[in-house]
């Protein structure tokens, strides 16, 4: 029975890659990359988090900037007159 996985690959890729990685890394230390893996991702996606909070925190404030100018402009019409 053949078993498509992700990318097109088949069983005998994923064993044939799994083969290579313990030998490479060695049975010890795959669970350690694996973490260490992890926790890279972990951290990008706080850091996109904390890029996109702070994106945001600066368009309500150039909003909050605009809504003031608008008022600004409406009340200068009004100080000219007297």
């Amino acid at each position: 029975m053949l078993v498509v996985l992700a990318f097109g690959f088949g069983t005998q890729e994923i064993l044939l890659v799994l083969a290579l990685a313990i030998l490479l890394f060695g049975a010890t230390k795959l669970p350690q990359l694996g973490s260490a893996i992890g926790q890279g991702i972990k951290n990008f996606k706080r850091g996109m988090r904390e890029v996109k909070a702070e994106e945001d925190e600066a368009n309500k404030a150039i909003e909050a900037g605009k809504t003031e100018s608008d008022k600004q402009s409406t009340d200068e019409p009004d100080k000219k007159a007297d």
